[in-house]
C-alpha cells in the first residue's frame, strides 16, 4: 500500500487519543489560496512553559487483536488493516520535521499479535529515530499494558514522555466492555514508569552521565460517558491516580458513538462535551488549587452541575464558609473563590503588602469580578448585587449564563476600508482591480499533495 494511504488510515485513527492536547483541521488548499492545514496526523500539544508544538499523531497498526465494543479497530469489526513499519514511521517524522511541518511524534498502537510484539515494534522505532536518525525531537510514546517491564522501562530513555490508556473508570466496566484489558494490567506499566523516574532522577544526583528517562513524565485518559460511572467516581479515580502515580495529566474524552451496533454502549447522538468540560476544570482545581475529590463532590453517585463549573458549584454548596474578606485571606483562600485564579490570587497578595484593596482596586487590576463579587467582601463591604443568600446568588448567577449565551458574537474587525474592497494591493504597493490576480502563476506553491518518492517528499 502506498505510504500515503497508511497515513491517511492510521493517523485518521488515532484522533481519538486525547492524551496529547490536540486539536486538527481539515482545511485544504483552495486554488490560488496560500497555507494547507492538512488532516495528515499533525495535531497540537503545549510544553510546561506554554510554548505550542505540532506533533504528528498516528497509530503503527489498526490491527488489533483486542475486541473492545467502543472501539472501532476492534477485531471483530470489518475495514481495512493497515501497519506502519518502523523505517516508514522514521521517514515521515524525519522528513515532516525538516519541512518545519512538526517538532515532534505522538505514537501510539493497536495490539497487535500480543503486547510484548507490538512493544518491541515501538521500542525499535524510537530507537531508530533517536540512534540511526539522531533525532531529537519530542516524542510522546504509548506504553502497551500488558508488556514486559524490561521493553517498557528501555522505552523509557528515548521517550519524552509515556501515557498508558486506563480508558474505562472501573474494573466491571473493562469487564463489560473491553473483556481482554484488567485494571492489573493497566497500573502496572504506570508503576514502573513512575518508579523508574523517581530512580532515575537520583542517580542523575550523583551520577551526571545517567540518561533521562521520560523527562515529560506520564499521563493517561479516560473516556466519559461511555459506562454508567458518575462524576464522582471519575474524578475520585483521578485523584487516586495523580497520588499513587505521580502523573502529570489525566485526559477525558467525551464517548464518540463511533460504533453503532452494540447494546452495550449508550444511545446517544452527541459527545457529552460540556460533561468533559467539567471534569477538565474539576482536574484544574484538583492539580493547583489544592482541592481534592470528595470536596467537589461528596457522595459517590454525584456529577458535576452543569450550569455552574465545579469551583461556583462547591461555593453554594459551602456558602457558610464565605464571604471572604480580600484584604486578609490566605493565599489558600483566594484560590478558592469563585472567579479568583492563580495569577489572579498571586496580584492580590503582592499590592496588598502595601495597600488596603478596595473593590475598584480589584477592577484595576482585572479580577474577574462577575462571580467573584458574590463570595468577597472589601474592608467589610459586600458588593453582590443580591443580598448574601444561596437560592439568590444561583439565580442571579443563571440569569448571567443565560445573558452570556444569548449575546451575539461581534463580527471581526476588517483591517480595510469597506469602500475598498474590490481592489488588491500588490507587495509593491500598485492598486489593482479585484479581477485581476498577479499571483495566479505562482510557482512555488505547495502540491495539495505531498508524494513520497524513495523517502523523499
Amino acid at each position: 500500500m502506498d505510504l500515503m494511504d497508511k497515513l491517511k488510515i492510521l493517523s485518521a485513527a488515532a484522533k481519538y487519543d486525547v492524551s496529547c492536547s490536540s486539536s486538527g483541521s481539515k482545511r485544504k488548499n483552495l486554488n490560488k489560496g496560500i497555507g494547507d492545514a492538512s488532516n495528515s496526523g499533525i495535531c497540537h500539544s503545549f510544553t510546561p512553559d506554554g510554548r505550542c508544538i505540532s506533533l504528528l499523531k498516528i497509530l503503527f497498526s489498526n490491527n488489533c487483536v483486542f475486541d473492545c465494543k467502543y472501539c472501532l479497530n476492534a477485531i471483530s469489526r470489518d475495514f481495512l488493516r493497515v501497519s506502519f513499519t518502523p523505517e516508514e514511521v522514521c521517514n515521515l517524522t524525519i522528513n515532516f520535521y525538516k519541512r518545519n511541518y512538526i517538532e515532534g511524534l505522538f505514537l501510539s498502537s493497536a495490539i497487535i499479535n500480543n503486547p510484548n510484539y507490538t512493544m518491541e515494534l515501538l521500542l525499535k522505532t524510537v530507537k531508530k529515530l533517536r540512534i540511526e536518525e539522531k533525532f531529537n525531537g519530542y516524542i510522546h510514546l504509548k506504553a502497551i499494558p500488558g508488556a514486559d517491564k524490561y521493553l517498557i522501562e528501555e522505552a523509557g530513555r528515548y521517550a519524552d514522555r509515556m501515557s498508558v490508556n486506563i480508558e474505562l473508570p472501573s474494573n466491571n466496566s473493562l469487564k463489560l466492555l473491553a473483556p481482554q484489558k484488567s485494571k492489573d494490567t493497566i497500573l502496572k506499566p504506570m508503576r514502573i514508569i513512575k518508579n523508574s523516574i523517581i530512580n532515575y532522577t537520583e542517580m542523575k544526583k550523583t551520577i551526571k552521565s545517567t540518561p533521562l528517562f521520560v523527562p515529560g513524565g506520564q499521563s493517561t485518559q479516560l473516556i466519559v460517558g461511555a459506562t454508567p460511572e458518575s462524576d464522582a467516581k471519575i474524578i475520585g479515580l483521578s485523584q487516586s491516580l495523580y497520588d499513587k502515580y505521580k502523573l502529570k495529566r489525566v485526559y477525558y474524552s467525551a464517548y464518540v458513538p463511533v460504533v453503532k451496533d452494540n447494546k452495550l454502549l449508550p444511545d446517544i447522538t452527541h459527545p457529552p462535551t460540556l460533561r468533559e468540560h467539567r471534569l477538565y476544570q474539576a482536574d484544574w482545581l484538583l492539580r493547583y488549587y489544592g482541592f481534592r475529590a470528595n470536596e467537589l463532590l461528596k457522595n459517590e453517585n454525584d456529577n458535576f452541575d452543569l450550569n455552574f463549573d465545579p469551583k461556583t458549584s462547591w461555593a453554594l454548596s459551602n456558602l457558610n464558609d464565605f464571604p471572604i474578606e480580600i484584604n486578609t485571606a490566605s493565599y489558600e483562600k483566594l484560590l478558592r473563590i469563585p472567579g479568583i485564579g492563580v495569577t489572579s490570587a498571586k496580584r492580590i497578595i503582592k499590592v496588598r503588602r502595601v495597600h488596603r484593596l478596595t473593590f475598584d482596586d480589584l477592577k484595576k487590576l482585572r479580577i474577574t469580578l462577575k462571580r467573584a463579587k458574590y463570595f468577597i467582601t472589601c474592608n467589610g463591604k459586600y458588593y453582590g448585587e443580591v443580598s448574601f443568600d444561596d437560592n439568590k446568588i444561583k439565580n442571579k448567577l443563571l440569569e448571567q449564563n443565560i445573558i452570556k449565551s444569548t449575546e451575539p458574537h461581534p463580527d471581526q474587525i476588517s483591517f480595510f476600508d469597506e469602500s475598498k474592497l474590490d481592489e488588491k494591493i500588490t507587495p509593491s504597493g500598485i492598486i489593482l482591480p479585484n479581477d485581476q490576480n498577479i499571483f495566479s502563476n505562482n510557482k512555488f506553491r505547495l502540491s495539495d499533495k505531498i508524494t513520497a518518492i524513495n523517502g523523499e517528499f
